[in-house]
């Protein structure tokens, strides 16, 4: 998928009634479970607002806090591997899997992993991957990319997935939650124990202590970070925060925030591999921190708060767009508000030109995030850096011209309002507005214009 199509995927989106029900009712639910567990909290605000300060201080030194927890991590004997780029992460972590000769890999969700478009990477090299998340497991079976980055299948009904497994597992047909869910840890468990590397992300890293935190429901993360004996943990260098004083902050939001929960089911720490004090775990813990253009966006005064982002996918379920369109429209591993804000700045701004004008800019993914990110505006100012790059079409260029050289001058405002007025009788009470959709129509211009009636009313001394 590119951005580049969002138009005309997000055009046969909104013509999917059963997609769009789908992602209603699946959003919605998150709302409500949120609005429950956020209210509980009375100081919310104020949590937002040290996390907002903490992830500032963060990104403002970047080089300063990946170079404590680079040597925090070393300490604990872990094995740390820095990455410019997604060729290079690719490369070292194919690297490691090929030393060890493994042939199978299990998985956990991880978005970082869906960035570097590592699966297929393993896979056209011999590889075999295993997505063990249950809906990173589903979208697996039925060959299609996440549509939300923490819940992958959300775009899928249960009935969905009852046919999904039954065509590619061969299973009765079940939609009984239960028994899909039993069937899919049936299968998954073999592969947990045949595996020999394990890769997950992480969700924070704490530069003090070099600690990597995985939060998560489904205990497949653990499974993946203990049994195999190489675990490969992949994260960007955002993911750092500086200080393990301060993830009990983080984990107060971002549940709450992902998934209306006070606390996910599991909160793995790991602190390095095995070893003669700490049996459990795997032989080798294996950390590729990624860059990726991060640093240079850090240093941009308008867009580093994209970096503050701690993936919880609430814009997401906020957002008027994604609940119409859903994530696959977008074409980006990131979709909804914070996607239509990192896609163009952080990978091409050309081919995601259309992102960010896909915003109402109604604000409440602003309200909503629990780190404070400015989105809307930040849309605001990508597309101002669009038009100012010249990306956009020059038919909209000339009408906006031609919009501001009428709008400069009353007479010209006002002939433009009778020409408006004849051609509106011309063409009949309805006009259709070309390029929106085939439903939308210019207002109706009044017979009378507002500069009109107050000269009239001025005459007559009213």
């Amino acid at each position: 998928m590119k951005s580049s199509q969002f138009k005309i995927r997000a055009r046969q989106a909104v013509g999917d009634a059963d997609l769009r029900s789908k992602i209603k009712k699946a959003t919605g639910i998150s709302l409500l479970k949120r609005e429950q567990v956020v209210s509980e909290i009375a100081d919310w605000e104020d949590l937002r607002r040290r996390a907002h300060e903490l992830r500032k201080e963060t990104v403002d030194n970047i080089d300063s806090y990946l170079r404590r927890f680079i040597e925090s991590a070393r300490r604990n004997n872990a094995i740390v591997h820095e990455a410019d780029d997604h060729k290079t992460a690719n490369k070292i972590i194919y690297d490691i899997i090929r030393r060890v000769s493994a042939h199978t890999v299990v998985k956990s969700k991880s978005m970082i992993t869906e960035e570097l478009h590592l699966n297929t990477m393993l896979e056209e090299n011999g590889i075999r991957v295993i997505e063990t998340d249950l809906g990173e497991y589903i979208v697996q079976l039925a060959g299609e990319t996440p549509s939300h980055i923490t819940a992958p299948a959300l775009h899928k009904s249960k009935e969905d997935i009852a046919r999904l497994f039954h065509e590619k597992l061969n299973i009765p047909y079940s939609d009984d939650p239960v028994k899909l869910t039993a069937v899919a840890r049936e299968r998954l468990r073999d592969e947990f124990l045949k595996a020999r590397v394990g890769i997950t992300g992480v969700n924070f890293a704490t530069a003090d202590t070099g600690t990597l935190t995985i939060v998560e429901n489904e205990a497949n993360a653990r499974l993946c970070t203990t049994l195999p004996e190489v675990h490969i943990a992949i994260m960007s260098i955002e993911k750092i925060i500086p200080s393990f004083d301060d993830l009990p902050l983080f984990l107060k939001l971002l549940p709450r925030s992902a998934s209306g929960q006070r606390m996910t089911s599991y909160v793995t720490c790991i602190n390095g591999p095995r070893s003669y004090h700490n049996p459990d775990g795997p032989r080798q813990l294996h950390i590729v921190i990624l860059d990726g253009g991060r640093k240079q966006l850090a240093k941009h005064p308008a867009w580093k708060e994209a970096l503050y982002c701690i993936r919880c996918g609430a814009c997401m379920n906020i957002c008027p767009i994604y609940q119409s369109v859903g994530g696959h429209a977008y074409g980006s591993v990131y979709p909804g508000p914070i996607g239509s804000v990192i896609t163009p700045t952080l990978f091409n701004m050309k081919d995601a030109q259309d992102l960010p004008f896909a915003s109402s800019l109604c604000g409440a993914c602003t309200d909503i995030c629990p780190v404070k990110i400015d989105l809307h505006h930040h849309l605001l100012f990508e597309r101002r850096e669009i038009v100012n790059r010249g990306y956009k079409s020059s038919v909209e260029k000339i009408g906006m011209v031609l919009w501001r050289w009428i709008m400069l001058s009353p007479g010209r405002l006002e002939f433009a309002g009778r020409v408006g007025w004849f051609f509106r009788k011309l063409l009949g009470k309805n006009m259709p507005a070309p390029g929106w959709t085939p439903h939308r129509q210019f207002p109706r211009i009044p017979l009378r214009s507002f500069r009109s009636i107050m000269r009239s009313d001025k005459k007559h001394g009213k």
